[in-house]
């Protein structure tokens, strides 16, 4: 007998048992049935139980003793196995929304069809191993255990109901047995998340008290550091010039013993001064160097860009390395100064930087490898390496570096052990002070090295548009120039350099009698020591600037201390603070004729040299 399948419009299934339900002892027959037809299916219990409760529950609600309705047992086989029951009735009897609410609750699959008084329930059954004509035999084992249990009397049908319905109640016993051991372990695992949470909250408390103590101690740390920076750099700004004006004194009082038109000296005493002179130099060299890193790391040393004639700052620099390389088997090499046409360097560029900074890198670099090389040559080269590049290179076939030091090298007095320093004494500020200045006038310094080939370091500096005219090749004579200064030393040694700068030099030791020797002398400048006896120095320029007769003249300031740590106030007077060591003629005039309006002017404020 065929039937429709639920859920596939008129699709049809195999009977297995028709029922017609009239009265209430037919309900308890139709929850058997189902009941014994889940079971031969192969339905679990749990299933077994919730179908014929639903159908249970749908019976009582469309039951109805005058009209009968039938309930039909069908086995679908079409994709998926599954047993369904189909009850229909007469009429326009509809199931409660209740009960459809409540059926739904206990099977998934349920059809309802009001217009055509029908209603269907699918439970799907599992798979069934074995031949077509083996799975075939399902249908026939319902039939045989819907037939073998037609038989039950009321009486069995209430107790396997009870049964059932105490299945059921042992079931939610052990489902809540089982709910409350998991919230036993729920609580158990967030008492243990908690506990975990509470450890970690105060180990990271812990943690951030640790680190804020640690930032308290790092910060405490850090304004010792600067107190003592700040004490180191002010050590060396108040000693500059009790150092620097003995040192001053001895170079120059070596030069003048070594000039031509001084007393001759014997070969020995000449050996003799030339050997202190040239241990003032180095003196000099090593407190300038310990006052710029000084400076430097104080954020105090500031360059002073100007237009650099590179032909005369090479041939100065030439004339000081030649006169301190003492290696008899080194060959100190430079550029081919002295042809007019400069061919080492074709098409020269004007170059805009600080001239100071710029011959402290060079001498630096040309010394490091005199220092360091016993026989062969140090060669300086020079060549525009881009239109917007200029490249100064230092080779020296010296003991070389190793590679793993080629970065350390650069650390403020570190010094490579080994034979590197035998027999060559310095501080170890050589690079790292190379660097600093380096950086400061916007270049950048590479350093190659092979260990026992020799050392190579290149200078790159940044060429400028905006260089002026080139300094004179020249030295311009002056009538008269002017120099107060009260240290006689320093007045000794410094008297060639104004007699080579002017037909007639003339000196005063007291600040008072500046301002009247200028209006009677009418001098081309005047050379004033910062510091002298008998007067301020700031008054005595506020004196000059004043008179309109004297105001024209052009004062410079020398000084034996940084010229950088010069307090500039009240100096506004002055076109320049040079300091006393390495004044040279060429730069006084310079200077001069820059002031006078002869050549176009540079820095029209007091500039530290």
């Amino acid at each position: 007998m065929s039937g429709p399948a639920p859920g596939t419009g008129e699709a049809s299934g195999e009977s297995l048992l028709r029922l017609e339900i009239c009265f209430e002892q037919d309900i308890f027959t139709l929850r058997r049935q189902a009941k014994t037809a889940a079971q031969a299916a192969g339905l679990e219990t749990r299933d077994q139980v919730r179908l014929a409760t639903a159908l249970s529950e749908l019976g009582r609600d469309l039951l109805r003793p005058t009209v009968p309705m039938t309930a039909e047992f069908l086995l679908v086989d079409g994709g998926r196995p599954a047993l369904a029951v189909v009850m229909s009735w007469p009429g326009d009897r509809t199931p409660s929304q209740e009960s459809l609410d409540a059926v739904a609750r206990l099977l998934p699959q349920v059809d309802h069809a009001p217009a055509r008084s029908r209603l269907a329930i699918e439970c799907g059954l599992p798979p069934e191993a074995g031949t077509a004509g083996q799975r075939a035999g399902r249908a026939e084992r319902i039939r045989q255990a819907l037939r073998s249990g037609a038989g039950t009397s009321l009486t069995d049908d209430l107790r396997a109901q009870t049964r059932d319905l105490m299945a059921a109640l042992e079931e939610s016993r052990q489902q809540a047995e089982e709910l409350q051991r998991l919230n036993a372990e729920l609580e158990e695992t967030n008492r243990g998340v908690v506990a975990l949470y509470s450890e970690l909250t105060e180990e990271l408390e812990t943690t951030n008290r640790g680190v804020l103590a640690l930032y308290a101690e790092l910060d405490e740390k850090s304004r010792q550091l600067r107190e003592a920076s700040e004490s180191k750099t002010r050590f060396w700004s108040n000693v500059s010039h009790e150092l620097r004006t003995p040192i001053n004194s001895v170079i120059g009082m070596t030069r003048l013993m070594l000039d031509p038109g001084s007393e001759p000296l014997t070969g020995e005493q000449q050996r003799q001064v030339s050997l202190v002179g040239a241990a003032g130099n180095i003196l000099l060299t090593l407190v300038d160097e310990l006052l710029d890193v000084a400076k430097a790391e104080a954020g105090r040393m500031d360059p002073q860009p100007v237009p650099v004639d590179l032909r005369a700052l090479l041939l100065q620099l030439r004339g000081i390395m030649l006169a301190t390389a003492v290696q008899p088997d080194v060959r100190l090499l430079f550029p081919d100064l002295d042809t007019p046409d400069l061919p080492d360097l074709p098409g020269l560029p004007g170059l805009v930087t600080d001239e100071v900074m710029l011959t402290r890198i060079l001498r630096n670099l040309l010394s490091n490898g005199l220092k360091f090389t016993e026989r062969g040559e140090v060669r300086l080269a020079v060549h525009r390496e881009s239109p917007d590049w200029l490249a100064f290179t230092v080779t020296d076939t010296g003991v070389g570096i190793p590679e793993d030091r080629l970065e350390q090298v650069f650390e403020e007095f570190y010094q490579v052990r080994g034979p590197h320093q035998r027999n060559r004494p310095g501080t170890g500020l050589g690079l790292p002070y190379a660097r600093r200045l380096t950086a400061l006038i916007g270049g950048t310094l590479r350093l190659d090295s092979r260990l026992g080939v020799g050392t190579r370091v290149v200078l790159r500096l940044p060429l400028s548009d905006r260089a002026g005219a080139p300094a004179p090749g020249g030295l311009r004579r002056l009538s008269a120039v002017l120099s107060a200064d009260d240290d006689p030393v320093f007045r000794e040694a410094f008297r060639p350099v104004l007699n080579r700068l002017a037909d007639r030099v003339l000196e005063l030791s007291d600040a008072r009698l500046v301002v009247s020797s200028v209006r009677r002398e009418r001098p081309d400048a005047v050379l004033l020591d910062l510091r002298m006896p008998g007067a301020d120095i700031r008054t005595v320029l506020d004196e000059l600037a004043a008179d309109p007769d004297l105001r024209a003249i052009p004062v410079i300031i020398i000084t034996s201390a940084d010229p950088s740590t010069v307090d500039a106030e009240g100096l506004g007077h002055a076109r320049a603070v040079l300091a006393k060591d390495g004044l040279a003629a060429e730069r006084l005039a310079d200077l001069i004729a820059t002031a006078t309006g002869e050549r176009s002017p540079r820095d029209e404020r007091p500039r530290s040299h």
